[in-house]
């Protein structure tokens, strides 16, 4: 099942299949380690559901809900 990486809810896991966004937002998620066939892990959702705290390539990061838009994830059961 295809879902974008700002629909998860904590606890799930996927692997990003495709970034969109604006050339400036993707090359910007490339130099943080999310591209395709990566494991992305959601830790943390802040109360407003703003901004993420995930775990990709064995370290943690902070996304805006908007960038977290713009990962098109697989979901893994």
């Amino acid at each position: 099942m295809n879902r974008l990486l700002s629909e998860f809810t904590v606890g799930e896991r996927g692997v990003v299949k495709n970034v969109t966004g604006e050339k400036r937002i993707r090359r910007r998620l490339f130099d943080m380690g999310i591209t395709p066939g990566a494991e992305v892990f959601l830790r943390k959702k802040a109360p407003l559901g703003d901004p993420l705290e995930i775990t990709i390539r064995g370290y943690e990061l902070t996304l805006r809900k908007t960038e977290a838009a713009c990962v098109e994830t697989e979901v893994k059961k």
